[in-house]
């Protein structure tokens, strides 16, 4: 059976993201690829723009299906023992709840142009 692979693409000029990543890489089970939005070229291939890409986090799944924000965030941590946790995120009532939390703080998080979505290390 061919190895299943899921790609997520973070914002390393972020500090929350990149210590999240940081404890993603210690603990997952080997079948995540990390990476930078910031060091995506161009044109690469089937690629969301780099605004969508800092504006909620996006996974690639093995299968090459776009999963993005709280769903993208449950499936990253599926890949380490922790994942159970982090499922009821996606029940039907806690998900609307939760995914409406997230959607503020990622569009807090863009709009307000902290360093991780302006490029630089100071916060707005």
């Amino acid at each position: 059976m061919e190895p299943r692979y899921d790609t997520l693409f973070y914002d390393g000029r972020c500090p929350l993201c990149a210590r999240e990543i940081r404890t993603l890489r210690k603990l997952q089970r080997g079948n995540l690829i990390f990476a930078d939005i910031h060091e995506q070229r161009d044109g690469s291939t089937n690629l969301p723009s780099h605004e969508a890409l800092l504006r909620r986090l996006h996974m690639m799944t093995w299968t090459g299906e776009w999963v993005t924000g709280l769903p993208a965030n449950v499936r990253a941590w599926s890949h380490t023992p922790f994942g159970f946790l982090f499922k009821p995120l996606l029940w039907p009532g806690i998900f609307l709840v939760a995914s409406r939390v997230y959607g503020r703080w990622a569009d807090r998080r863009y709009e307000r142009k902290y360093a991780c979505a302006i490029g630089n290390n100071t916060a707005v």
